[in-house]
């Protein structure tokens, strides 16, 4: 991840030198002779340092949220963004582009949407008095399909000329309007998120064998679940709101922890929140290198997540 950092602060359009690169960094800290020009200061501290810190804030969150999810719903094929969140936040990023010009409220809204659309899985969930793991994923499937319907309503009365480019390019994902302010607003829920998860980890892996048993063993499932979907949801919705909705990093990474450390969520959950922090910083350096104008993240991560998740299936159902 640190090697991936940075490699991401020296390559872009204004290459500068590894050494120059830590240089700078250390100048921070350290009181040293300047012998760097003031365009390769900005370019590392202004620009790109923002940048690769929210890629890594983002790519932790959707890796160790779905590692998390994937754990309490006892489904490797659930992603973060299975209880509706995404499509709540791109909602609410669509109508205050639409409505609004500054990128804070459309943070904001993003991030309240986000969470809105879960509280409504939730509720439409609890039909039966329980949490049952099946009503949560159906109600998140038809909270997502109607706030992507409402986006897709947002896209067809927005301005051709304008607004809709704007939603539409948000909604593929990107972290080129990040900015210092953005993250001192939400690096602090990030961490705390993760945080929670991190505490946990170890409980997931009872969870994980079936709730009979965890409850057998002392743990109140209900508070677990609970205080689980909370973190993972509002990490993901965190990650959303400033940064589009970007898939296969919450799905595709859990798997490759897997290979390498196994099926404990002791382990597992670190690991992934480390390579997808190196995968997301990696990607987002070739989205805005690769051609003369940015590519959306969300993207690239499809094109390289469908065939390598094909391939981690088919790897892991002949271990199996």
């Amino acid at each position: 991840m640190v090697l991936a950092m940075l490699g991401s602060l020296g390559f872009g359009r204004v290459n500068i030198p590894f050494a120059t690169v830590l240089k700078i960094l250390c100048s921070t800290i350290f009181p040293l002779d300047q012998d760097w020009s003031a365009t390769a200061y900005s370019v590392v501290m202004d620009v790109r340092l923002p940048r690769i810190l929210a890629g890594v804030l983002v790519g932790a969150a959707l890796s160790i949220s779905g590692a998390s999810f994937q754990g309490v719903f006892q489904n490797p094929l659930v992603s973060p963004h299975i209880l509706g969140v995404a499509a709540g936040a791109g909602f609410g990023a669509g109508l205050a582009i639409l409505l609004f010009d500054n990128l804070l409220i459309i943070h904001l809204v993003s991030f309240l949407f986000g969470l809105a659309s879960v509280g409504m899985t939730y509720a439409l969930s609890r039909v039966y008095k329980t949490t049952p793991i099946l009503m949560l994923v159906l109600s998140g499937i038809v909270v997502g399909s109607l706030f992507s319907a409402l986006t897709s309503f947002l896209k067809y009365i927005a301005d051709p000329m304008n607004k809709m480019p704007a939603i539409v390019f948000w909604l593929l994902g990107s972290l080129n309007h990040v900015s210092s302010k953005d993250l001192l607003i939400t690096a602090p829920i990030f961490i705390a998120c993760i945080s929670a998860l991190l505490m946990v980890r170890w409980q997931i892996n009872l969870l994980a064998m079936g709730e009979e048993d965890a409850r057998s063993l002392g743990v109140n499932t209900e508070t677990l679940k609970t205080l689980i979907i909370i973190s993972a949801t509002i990490a993901t919705a965190s990650a959303v709101c400033i940064s589009g909705i970007i898939g296969w990093i919450g799905i595709m990474i859990p798997h490759i922890g897997r290979l390498i450390v196994g099926p404990d969520h002791k382990y597992l959950l670190p690991i992934s929140m480390l390579i997808g922090a190196a995968y997301l910083v990696t990607v987002d350096t070739i989205a805005r290198t690769a051609l003369v104008t940015e590519i959306p993240i969300g993207i690239l991560t499809a094109i390289v997540g469908a065939p390598v998740f094909a391939f981690l299936l088919k790897k892991t159902q002949k271990t199996g």
